[in-house]
């Protein structure tokens, strides 16, 4: 199993790669869709409940 640090130098090197090789439209991309899959990893792991925030 992975852990945090494991995880965020997985998405620090994406991230970096996509920087250098794509520009910074590229490197934008990968931040977004990265936010995303965490929000949507967060969710179905458990760690975050969207409806209790869906209610406000």
């Amino acid at each position: 199993m992975m852990n945090a640090a494991t995880t965020g130098l997985g998405a620090g090197i994406a991230l970096g790669f996509a920087g250098y090789f794509g520009g910074f439209w590229a490197f934008l991309l990968v931040l977004v869709l990265g936010a995303a899959g965490l929000i949507v990893g967060l969710v179905v792991q458990g760690d975050l409940d969207v409806r209790t925030r869906r209610q406000r």
